[in-house]
């Protein structure tokens, strides 16, 4: 199946002002380059070779850095919010034109090394909607958010702490008819999507097993940075 991956790469990364005042959160230097560079050619490593790059504030130097993605071993197309920003699920409307179905959505500051073939072959073969990855956290590298029994997603709450064990991998699966209705142009946020799934049952978890590394605070950069180091002092050994 060839699966088109939307990175969702717009927001404004408020928690990191002021360095995302005047350099998108794509493109915060990890390690000795752009993040999105770790992140595009770890997904390249995992078999991931399509992909669409859903962005907003500060475009221009994502799109110059990282062209059409042939740098990478990838096809990489783009999809922008417009005037306003579109919310997570208002960009993923606007790019659906450029994605498969199914597809493949994660976040733009994620840095997972997970098997994500795997993901789709499991996907491939069922007849839900939607599809979410969770990892067993009980509320450690975050606040646990999922309610997962029997291979679907019960509940999914933002808030509640220390109720759940479970939390939001932050890769999922979607196919094009859960996003019927919506109109480009209007902005919303792609967790309406999962809950009207969760609501008709339609929502399969899938467990990964490797703790996720995100960008999306200082304290999360510095341990993206310690991480993928580690990745390449083992890889030169």
């Amino acid at each position: 199946m060839d699966v088109t991956l939307a990175i969702l790469a717009g927001g404004l990364a408020t928690r990191l002002y002021p360095k995302t005042l005047t350099i998108a959160k794509s493109m915060i230097e990890v390690a000795g380059k752009p993040f999105i560079g770790h992140q595009l050619e770890l997904l390249s490593s995992k078999g991931i070779k399509n992909v669409v790059l859903c962005l907003g504030n500060l475009h221009q130097e994502i799109t110059d850095y990282v062209g059409d993605g042939s740098r990478f071993g990838m096809n990489v197309k783009y999809s922008f919010d417009g005037e306003k920003p579109a919310g997570t699920g208002g960009a993923v409307v606007n790019a659906l034109d450029l994605l498969s179905d199914p597809f493949m959505l994660m976040y733009g500051d994620s840095f997972l090394n997970i098997d994500f073939i795997d993901i789709i072959e499991y996907f491939k073969n069922r007849r839900e909607s939607g599809l979410m990855t969770v990892l067993r956290n009980e509320d450690k590298w975050d606040k646990s958010n999922i309610e997962f029994r029997d291979g679907k997603i019960i509940r999914y709450e933002k808030t509640i702490e220390g109720k759940f064990s479970f939390i939001d991998y932050g890769v999922s699966m979607l196919r094009k008819r859960t996003l019927k209705g919506y109109s480009k142009g209007f902005a919303f946020d792609i967790t309406e999507v999962f809950q009207n799934l969760i609501n008709s049952g339609g929502l399969l978890g899938f467990e990964v097993f490797e703790r996720f590394y995100e960008i999306g605070s200082f304290s999360g950069i510095e341990e993206t940075e310690k991480y993928i180091l580690s990745l390449k002092n083992k890889s030169n050994v």
